[in-house]
């Protein structure tokens, strides 16, 4: 399921209705810091994560039954610093809640995808990592 709602993120961002800085995904909640288009609002960026997600769920995983809660938690960044610490919170959620040592232990999150795309990077460049 974790693999599924990165997917339905990677589909949305591709489609341009928003853009994801950080997420992760926890065994029972999600965090995601993202950036959504002037034209659009975060309800509807919302709307097509757990629109996208319970329908593909339903059909790809043959998941009956409610996904999500109602409604949805919402904090708006106004500044480096602020988006700086959510970033650090939800780098470090899983460390947290003591499913990694390293954020970038963690599969379900952008830490561990852009090590992952790093080390893709510099061995196709025929570079080790550090």
């Amino acid at each position: 399921m974790a693999n599924l709602f990165i997917n339905v993120l990677r589909e949305n961002m591709r489609a341009g209705h928003f853009t994801v800085h950080e997420f992760v995904v926890m065994p029972d909640h999600m965090h995601v810091l993202l950036t959504v288009p002037a034209e659009s609002t975060v309800e509807k960026a919302v709307q097509f994560i757990k629109g996208g997600f319970s329908f593909r769920a339903g059909r790809e995983l043959g998941f009956k039954g409610d996904v999500w809660q109602v409604g949805f938690s919402e904090v708006r960044i106004f500044d480096g610093a602020s988006f700086a610490q959510h970033k650090a919170y939800i780098e470090n959620n899983p460390v947290k809640r003591s499913l990694a040592n390293a954020p970038e232990e963690y599969p379900f999150g952008s830490t561990f995808l852009k090590m992952l795309k790093k080390e893709e990077a510099l061995g196709m460049q025929g570079l080790k990592p550090e």
